[in-house]
């Protein structure tokens, strides 16, 4: 069986993975303006500072858009298609890119979702959404 390629992460991301092993979701935030901000960026793309931090997230969101893939970009992901990538918008006001843990049929815009964390070895954990059932929290703001 072939492995799936893997995050080599750069020194500008290795602060999203080492998180992600720890089982937490953080971006970067802008120490000047504030700015929430992900993939990881040198510098601001709203006030060009580069001055930043991590700052973690909840993971929480809902589905913005998303696509069924048919065919495999990978050998590794052949036994997955069909499987759903998507761009989640995070409570947070960032979007992410990630593939669902969850049935093509089950899929729809505005869906909720969180984050959870799928070890791979030691080196690499992968944050990856599923989508969420509503709790009580939800229930009480409709």
């Amino acid at each position: 069986m072939n492995r799936a390629p893997l995050p080599d992460p750069s020194a500008l991301a290795e602060g999203f993975w080492a998180a992600a092993r720890q089982g937490r979701l953080v971006i970067q935030r802008c120490h000047a303006c504030g700015v929430l901000r992900h993939y990881p960026q040198p510098r601001c793309p709203h006030c060009q500072s580069s001055d930043w931090g991590w700052t973690e997230i909840t993971g929480r969101g809902v589905i913005h858009s998303f696509t069924v893939t048919h065919q495999a970009f990978h050998p590794s992901w052949a036994d997955r298609v069909p499987y759903v990538v998507a761009t989640v918008e995070l409570d947070d006001a960032v979007r992410m890119v990630t593939d669902l843990d969850e049935p093509a049929e089950m899929v729809a815009i505005d869906a909720p979702v969180e984050v959870f964390f799928d070890r791979i070895d030691d080196e690499h954990t992968l944050p990856r959404f599923r989508i969420r059932q509503p709790d009580n929290a939800d229930e009480q703001t409709r």
